[in-house]
């Protein structure tokens, strides 16, 4: 990228502007990119953050876009306190799984577990979506221990059904239509259509932030984490 003005250092991101009128923070891994994304959406909502237009997360970046002044506000988030994402704030929305995939055995297999274990252990963890990507609605979800870190597929699919429930690197994901794609498949989401729906105002269900747990048809979380729970009716770092 080309070097279009100031850039600001700390020892937890860099800030470069993007062009004459966007800032892109560049953080150090997936953890402080959630934290840094939330704290731009917490200033916003509080009337402190100089206008915005769009705000852009990726897998290791937050691209402001739309700033008048995108030296000056390098300087500004670089003075900023950011805190640690807390992992009990926000709505969840819970997505019904069935473990069924093509792949269950060989991500059971990397696991050390069986194959009927590991509905129970994905959904054993909480999710929540980093950034979106390959195609309108998929979010990558973050949550996943790296002990439970999968490789890519080393031959994709040509093609892979909507609703297929996926696995690569650390990020969780459920596909929102049929396309090409490399990703482990360990289940099906038996309605995807709730993923992606122009009509709403919101069109994607999973939204950069949103925390999602993935449930087993037909069953239901333990308990309901605070913020309320959104359930959906069952009626590499980029690419997929």
């Amino acid at each position: 990228m080309t070097d279009d003005g100031p850039t600001a250092h700390t020892g937890a991101l860099t800030a470069r502007p993007a062009g004459a009128h966007a800032l892109l923070v560049e953080l150090p891994d997936a953890e402080r990119t959630a934290a840094f994304h939330a704290e731009v959406l917490r200033r916003r909502a509080a009337g402190t953050l100089p206008p915005v237009e769009e705000i852009v997360p990726g897998a290791r970046t937050v691209l402001l876009d739309g700033v008048p002044d995108p030296a000056a506000l390098a300087r500004r988030v670089a003075d900023w306190e950011v805190p640690p994402v807390s992992d009990d704030t926000g709505d969840v929305v819970e997505i019904p799984v069935r473990y069924d995939g093509p792949d269950l055995a060989d991500v059971a297999a990397l696991w050390g577990v069986g194959p009927d274990e590991v509905g129970a252990l994905h959904g054993s963890h909480a999710y929540r979506v980093a950034f979106c990507g390959f195609a309108p609605g998929f979010g990558y979800l973050t949550g996943l221990p790296p002990r439970l870190h999968v490789p890519r597929r080393s031959t994709p699919r040509t093609r892979v059904p909507a609703g297929a429930v996926a696995l690569a690197g650390p990020y969780s994901a459920v596909y929102p239509r049929a396309t090409p794609g490399g990703w482990q498949l360990i289940g099906t989401m038996p309605d995807p259509r709730p993923l992606w729906d122009p009509s709403r105002e919101r069109a994607a269900l999973l939204t950069p932030g949103t925390r999602v747990r993935f449930v087993t048809a037909g069953g239901s979380t333990a308990d309901t984490a605070s913020g309320g729970t959104a359930p959906v009716g069952t009626g590499p770092e980029a690419g997929a």
